[in-house]
């Protein structure tokens, strides 16, 4: 029986194909075929596909316009590729591979050669191949990545409304750790209402501020003669980092509900020191429930970018510096490393003071995410709970910990049982 591949260059308007079948001598027959990118045009391309038989389908695509596609496929030609009489093993794969890994000669270039290019070089298994989960997960990828990027605007408007206040000659941020706190938002919240007396505005701030109000009055000074639209757009302002806020906590319900079923994955990964549950909520995104995708904690953390790199020629390692990788994953547990070495008495900690006289703290930093990286994988395909090994973790300050790591996890709607007691087997 013929085994054919099927090249796809994807743009955004059309689709350049090529199929060939890969199991002949000499130069490989190609078919040639454009197509369109909407869904009744994707789905003229599935069918196509499963009338010529076509077992694998890689594409190639430097922007997201590869998403359709895949799910076309996947919906239309994947299943009934698999479930044909005969299919071998490999059918229904689908591939997605690295724009430079499919790089050709300099020259001239069309998109059917690129096409073709594709269809040999995973013949020949010289393609980088990306990893693409299954729908579930990319669901929770979109609504963690959607969440990052509000965060990001939220940072973005403090940064605005910082600048705003500066402007005004209202010294308020020099005094409160954040500006935005509760301490923050009620005075600032009053100033964009009308207030104009430095003493009451000050009264409104918790009395447990390092900052005395007399401090508070003179940094909000300039409230006296505020002129009116500097108010309005501190309103202004509020109400946006207000509605940020609430869709942040609307992203945070919906992907407490997708992973409803994977709970105690939620829970184990919330126990490690300096993650919690947003943080376990990112990793399973980005890794999956189980991690199954890697056969070793080696390779999540080649995958991840947080082991040392490999340029060697003629004996000699010219570069040790770390390769590429996810970089959402390594965001998340670059501030998990920073989060970890700040508990006193944790395993993280101790290693922390150990390298950081010779490493430096970035470098520092970097071997706890890697070790992090390790215990996540442990952790996820093992099926097993951290047990802390640092060597003086007070019994009350665990106990906070997972007291407040329960009100979280509660917030977000699962159900959790009291004590949470770590399983007896270590991590």
């Amino acid at each position: 029986m013929p085994y054919r591949i099927a090249g796809i260059d994807v743009h955004k308007r059309i689709l350049a194909v090529a199929m060939a079948e890969v199991e002949v001598y000499g130069e490989y027959d190609f078919v040639r075929r454009q197509f369109g990118t909407s869904p009744s045009q994707l789905r003229a391309l599935a069918a196509w596909l499963v009338s010529q038989q076509v077992e694998e389908v890689v594409m190639e695509s430097t922007a997201q316009y590869w998403r359709p596609v895949w799910g076309m496929l996947e919906r239309y030609w994947q299943a009934p590729c698999r479930q044909r009489e005969g299919a071998p093993a490999t059918a229904g794969g689908l591939h997605l591979a690295q724009a430079k890994s499919n790089q050709g000669p300099r020259g001239r270039k069309n998109d059917f050669a690129d096409a073709e290019r594709l269809v040999k070089r995973l013949a020949a298994n010289e393609l980088r191949l990306s990893f693409v989960p299954e729908g579930e997960q990319r669901l929770w990828r979109t609504v963690m990545r959607t969440k990052h990027q509000w965060r990001r605007n939220q940072v973005q408007l403090q940064n605005r409304l910082e600048a705003l206040l500066e402007e005004a000659q209202i010294k308020l941020s020099s005094l409160l750790s954040d500006l935005l706190g509760v301490s923050g938002r009620r005075i600032l919240q009053a100033l964009a209402a009308g207030e104009t007396d430095p003493a009451a505005l000050a009264a409104l701030a918790d009395p447990n501020l390092r900052a005395t109000r007399q401090e508070l009055g003179d940094a909000l000074e300039a409230c006296r003669d505020l002129p009116p639209l500097y108010r309005r757009l501190l309103s202004s302002a509020l109400a946006e980092w207000q509605q940020i806020e609430t869709r942040i906590q609307q992203l945070d319900e919906e992907m407490a509900t997708l992973l409803r079923a994977h709970q105690d994955q939620v829970q184990r990964l919330a126990e490690i020191p300096g993650l919690g549950v947003d943080s376990a909520h990112q990793i399973l995104a980005e890794v999956g429930s189980e991690a199954a995708t890697f056969p070793s904690a080696g390779d999540l953390a080649s995958w991840m970018g947080a082991c040392p790199g490999d340029n060697e020629s003629a004996g000699v390692n010219a570069s040790r510096r770390s390769p590429k990788g996810n970089r959402h994953l390594r965001r998340i547990l670059n501030q998990c490393a920073n989060a970890a070495v700040k508990m006193q008495g944790s395993i993280f900690a101790l290693l922390y003071r150990r390298y950081v006289p010779r490493q430096g703290h970035k470098k520092t930093v970097a071997i706890i995410a890697h070790r992090l990286c390790r215990l996540v994988w442990i952790i996820l395909h093992r099926g097993r709970r951290y047990e802390e090994r640092g060597p003086a973790v007070s019994k009350q300050s665990a106990q906070r910990r997972a007291a407040r790591m329960i009100r979280e996890l509660r917030s977000l709607g699962y159900h959790v049982e009291l004590p949470l007691n770590p399983a007896a087997k270590p991590a």
